[in-house]
């Protein structure tokens, strides 16, 4: 795999002509539609719901393209209205779903949001979708190959056996001597999920974070999967991963790069819900990484692309304009933990 530091642009097929740029990062995942009321009601008191869509690898993707970049989601989806409304939506959002594949017979995956006073509970709809017959031949698609940074997540590893030989077959164990795209990990652990599959996570997920290039994890995740609370042990736990970035909600985020730790304060914010404000972080991370941005530039579009999406009910945020953000990057230590306080 490529350092992650200074990411080439080689080796990549040259397009042809007329033929579109391969994408800066191609993330792979399930997404689903999701069923959400309109306002903090709980579920059971409301008499319509909203229809969208939502899926950790998928948001990635619009983030990036948000910011920017050209982003790739590859998944199966199935031959159903909900199937043809994500491709719809995320090639509205600037994704590229050309390798997108439709399974006749599973369908689409269903998720619906329950508000509550402490925190929104979700309540999925996914065994046997399409998603769950991804397996790791996928990973010979081409537009896996051609990207920059290829992105994944646990979420993906607790949907199915085949699934979980698709993130081993794209994170094999780390030599020393790979070539291929960098590839980046959000540790993302949902319990229900795991004890679904009746799989322990903390043993599944730990070999897939060593063996990437970039791992997110937050610091409660961490504690709940492997008793290790503190960023810095976290960091040494992780270890073979080149980048580990342990985020810690409100309080910041920290990576530990070529031997270098790096805290940025998070930015404070008005909470309206906190889903998908992970895969936001994510999103202006591997941004700032494609735009060879500093640790500090790194963790601060992070912090400021999260921001955005704790402060809508949607899984997907309208991100800030860059002119926005590149004023917030461009403070001094000093004013930024101004800001952050």
């Amino acid at each position: 795999m490529h350092p992650v530091q200074s990411l080439p642009t080689a080796p990549r097929d040259a397009p042809s002509q007329g033929q579109e740029q391969p994408a800066d990062v191609v993330c792979v995942g399930e997404t689903m539609a999701v069923l959400a009321p309109p306002d903090s009601r709980p579920l059971a008191e409301q008499p319509a719901l909203s229809l969208g869509i939502g899926g950790a690898e998928s948001n990635v993707a619009c983030g990036l393209a948000g910011l920017g970049h050209r982003a790739a989601w590859v998944s199966r989806l199935g031959d159903d209205p909900f199937g043809r409304r994500i491709l719809a939506e995320l090639g509205a959002r600037g994704v590229d779903v050309s390798a997108v594949e439709t399974d006749p017979e599973r369908p689409t995956g269903v998720y619906f949001k329950d508000p509550g006073p402490d925190h929104t509970r979700t309540h999925y709809y996914r065994r046997g979708s399409a998603a769950t017959g991804m397996g790791p031949e996928l990973a010979r698609r081409p537009a896996l190959r051609r990207a920059r940074i290829v992105h994944l997540s646990g979420v993906a590893a607790a949907l199915s056996d085949s699934c979980a030989r698709l993130l081993e077959a794209l994170l094999p164990e780390r030599d020393g001597a790979r070539r291929g795209p960098a590839v980046s990990f959000d540790v993302n652990h949902r319990p229900a999920l795991w004890r679904a599959a009746g799989t322990d996570a903390a043993r599944a997920l730990l070999p897939l974070a060593r063996a990437a290039d970039i791992v997110f994890v937050g610091r409660d995740e961490a504690e709940a999967l492997w008793g290790t609370a503190r960023p810095d042990d976290i960091a040494d736990l992780l270890g073979p991963a080149p980048v580990v970035v342990v985020k810690d909600a409100e309080h910041g985020a920290t990576s530990y790069a070529k031997g270098v730790r790096t805290f940025v304060p998070s930015l404070p914010t008005k909470v309206v819900e906190p889903v998908g404000a992970g895969d936001a972080f994510a999103a202006g991370y591997l941004a700032a990484v494609l735009e060879d941005r500093d640790e500090r530039a790194r963790l601060r579009l992070g912090h400021l692309a999260a921001a955005a999406a704790l402060r809508t009910r949607d899984d997907v945020p309208v991100l800030p304009p860059r002119v926005e953000t590149d004023a917030f990057l461009a403070l001094s230590d000093a004013a930024w933990a101004a800001t952050a306080t």
